[in-house]
This record gives C-alpha cells, structure tokens and sequence, in this order.
C-alpha cells in the first residue's frame, strides 16, 4: 500500500474517533416478573412456529397443530402479533409482517364465523397496520373486509352467523347478540384508514337494528334471527353470546365519538344495573333476567333447567368496561366477586351457578378477562391489591396450565387435567395483559392512550384525527 494510502486511512480513522458519541438508548427496565411473562411468550411462541407453524392452533401436549377450518386463516400468528409488539419483539413480529404479505391469502371457499374473524383477524390485520403503516397490510386488510360485507347481506342488516370467503355465500339465520352487532370497532377503523364509510355504517346499522328492538325497560335480547328480526328467547344478560356488544357500544363511543354509540350505551348501562346486576353485601353478580319484565325466570329451553344465575368467566371483562366509565365502586366489587371464584378453585370454571355455587362446565381455556379488569382497576385506582391478583393469577397459570413447550386449558378446575388446546387468545389477550400489569409501573404503555378491541389489539387514541373521524366514517 502507498505512503499516501496510509496517511489517508489515519485521517479516516481519526476522524470517526473524533465524533461525538451517541448514546444508545438503553431498553427500559422491567421487573423480574414482567421478564418472566415476556421469556415465556417468547417460549410458547417458539413451541408455535415448531409444531404449529402455518395452522391455526398449536396443541400443546401432542406437540401438534390444528385448524379451525379446512384451510388455515394463520390465526395465531395475527392474533399474537400486537402483544409482540407491546413486549418489544420486533423481530418476531417483523416476521409475522413478512409472513402476512408474502403467504397469505384471503380468497379461500371456506365458510368462516364472521364475529370470530373479525375480531381476532380483522383486529390484528388494523392493528399491525397501525404500527406499521405498509398499504400493502391495509391492502390485505380492506380485501377482507370487503369479503366480510357479503355477511351483512340480510333483511335486517345483522350479519349471518357464517360467510364464505371466496363466493361471499352466507348462512346461519340465528345468532347471538354478539354475533349480531360487535363490528362497529373493527370496521370503523377500516373505514378511518380506507376513508370508506360503508365499513363502519354497515356495522352500525346492524346495531341499530339490534336498538330498534329493544324492550321497553332499554333491555335486549339474546338470540335473534337475522331474517326476521324475531328475537328467539327474552333473555338479557352481558354474559358470552353478548359481552363485546356491550363493550363496543362504550368503546366506539369512546374511539369515535359516535352520538348514537353513546346514547344506546348510557340507556343500556342503566337498565343493566337496575335490572340485571344482582348485589348482595359481599357479592356482585350480573345474571340473566326476562327482557321485557326484568324478571329472574330465565330457563334453559334444552334442560327445562331455571339458570338465572348462570354466568361464564367471559363476563369478568365488565369491570374493566364500568372502571373506564366512572363506576369504579361497582366494577371493584364485581372484580372482588370474581377474584373469589377464582380463588376457590385456583382457577375459573368456564361456566358457574353462582346461586347453586358450582361449576356447570368446569373447563378453563386460558382466559384474559379477570386479568384484564384487575390490570383496569390497578392503573385507574392504583391499589396494589389488583396488582397482586394478577400475581396470583400468573402463579396460578404457571402452576396449573404450564406444559413442557407452552401452555394448555385446564378441562376441570377440580382436578386440574390438561387439555391439548391453546387458544390464541392466550397470545392475544392474556400474555398481554399480565405483561401490562407488571410493567406498569415504567409508564412505557398508558392505557389512557389506547383504546383496545376486544381481542385486546391496541389502538393509539392520537391516530384518530376527529374531524377525519367523522368524515371517513360517515358520521357529518
């Protein structure tokens, strides 16, 4: 090499030595707990893509996988994609990004549940658009939107229970009340982004025509026929089958600023709690009662079974619901009623008759809901005892549900057996939600900022420009 050559490389050399330093932004510290969470989602998301990569489910005990349909719809891998990017994944979820514009297609002849693919498919779609504004993840999200419009097909404008993704074809005239009217969310913020208001205005006409046959007491149903409009039994709780339309109702309210989400949200919280709410001095419960009388009569039509008071761990996402809206006395003691169901067995039974005080199907599939209300309770009020159920409930998890690769359901609380099942759900909402309550304290995520779907896919609320809200949507 020549002198000058040298002389050149020297300069270069002290020059970059010469640069002022960066600093490099160091992760934010979380606790020994939090850590745990996120090694163990890492850990459960490795046992996916080993065993059940390109399907639906892993099963956790065969070391296998499962489809919900005849085809995969890749539903773990979308539903799992916000929490990693909550925890700070970004590999993983760049991966899933690629996965999902590379592989995936929407024109399948599979007839799909339009309430499940909305929320846990359409969610995730919209929130990994939101964190990575790419079109072509819009692109892939607004083409199943468009497919899922053919569901809403019906006389009425409530959806049918089933659509098919490639003929558009639909079928199952009679649905549940969250089948019915639980897209005004999901498909708003499809409307927001694509600045289409057929999403969101379809969604909404099916929950006016579920409001237009309200009771007189401001109650409504639990199963109707999309045909006819003919409600199929008087039953009206917040149970699973109509948990997320009441949710919707408050969080499109709340996302939107929507003035009809908000009146038929104020009028049904009140009849709920007059009606449906059922307190004693140490418990609250939200039951099922006749929806034009208020009545307790409700019986099952298969058993001839009274089962007023029969509710499902699905329900125990209503105190987070009353927290946000101000009515932290009730959804503390709801969470209190509820923590000590889960106490009693050490895990939740799917299903209880909190009047007979046993379980009626005794499976736990994982779920979220306990969690995520006591994560609610314990960043609006700030009391560590919520902090510390969801500390019980993680150990309790650990203990019960934790398997050699991942994690499984529990088919009977009472004995603690296994069951070679994984919802994704657990990627979605529980892994989430344990996450965010042991890393509250840092202030890197502020559930004031966001409003979540009920899959827990988080929306920023700064990315909803109101005045863009209202035109996209259709709301002027």
């Amino acid at each position: 090499m020549k002198k000058q050559n040298y002389l050149f490389l020297l300069i270069v050399l002290l020059a970059v030595a010469c640069q002022p330093k960066v600093e490099k932004k160091e992760d934010v510290k979380i606790s020994p707990v939090a850590q745990e969470v996120k090694d163990e989602f890492v850990r459960s998301w490795d046992a996916y893509k080993k065993y059940a990569w390109g399907h639906d489910v892993l099963l956790p005990l065969s070391k296998s996988h499962q489809d919900w349909y005849e085809e995969s719809l890749h539903i773990s891998p979308i539903d799992a994609y916000s929490t990693m990017k909550v925890m700070g994944l970004d590999a993983q979820a760049k991966e899933v990004e690629n996965y999902l514009i590379d592989s995936i297609s929407w024109d399948k002849d599979l007839f799909v549940k339009t309430f499940e693919v909305n929320i846990r498919i359409m969610g995730g779609l919209l929130a990994m658009y939101e964190y990575n504004p790419d079109a072509r993840i819009l692109k892939k999200a607004e083409d199943f939107g468009q497919r899922m419009l053919k569901a809403f097909d019906s006389p009425t404008g409530i959806p049918y229970y089933w659509v098919n993704l490639k003929t558009g074809a639909t079928k199952g005239a009679k649905i549940n009340l969250a089948e019915a009217a639980s897209y005004m969310f999901e498909l708003g913020i499809l409307s927001y982004y694509t600045g289409n208001p057929i999403y969101y205005q379809t969604a909404k006409k099916a929950n006016l025509a579920i409001w237009e046959r309200r009771s007189d007491l401001n109650l409504v149903g639990d199963l109707i026929n999309v045909e006819t409009g003919e409600w199929l039994n008087d039953h009206s709780h917040i149970c699973a089958g109509a948990d997320s339309y009441y949710e919707y109702l408050y969080k499109s309210m709340l996302l939107f600023g929507d003035k009809d989400s908000k009146k038929m949200w104020d009028e049904s919280i009140v009849a709920i709690n007059k009606y449906v709410a059922e307190e004693t001095d140490s418990t609250l419960w939200y039951g099922r009662v006749n929806m034009y009388s208020g009545a307790r009569d409700c019986i099952d039509p298969h058993s001839g079974r009274q089962f007023a008071s029969i509710v499902t761990l699905y329900d125990a996402f209503f105190q987070s619901i009353l927290a946000l809206d101000g009515d932290v006395r009730r959804a503390e003691k709801t969470q209190d009623t509820w923590n000590g169901l889960w106490n009693k067995y050490g895990l939740e039974p799917m299903i209880y008759d909190y009047k007979q005080e046993e379980p009626t199907y005794p499976v736990y599939d994982l779920n979220p809901e306990i969690i995520e209300s006591a994560y609610y309770l314990y960043h609006i009020t700030g009391k560590q005892k919520y902090y510390d159920m969801v500390t019980q409930y993680w150990s309790d998890i650990k203990k019960h549900c934790r398997t050699e690769v991942a994690f499984s359901s529990v088919e009977d609380v009472r004995t603690m057996e296994k069951k070679d099942y994984m919802p994704t759900f657990f990627f979605a909402e529980t892994m989430k939600y344990l996450y965010l309550t042991f890393t509250e304290e840092t202030g890197e995520f502020n559930l004031d900022d966001y409003v979540f779907n009920t899959e827990a896919h988080p929306f920023a609320k700064k990315s909803f420009d109101p005045i863009k809200v209202k035109k996209n949507l259709g709301l002027e």
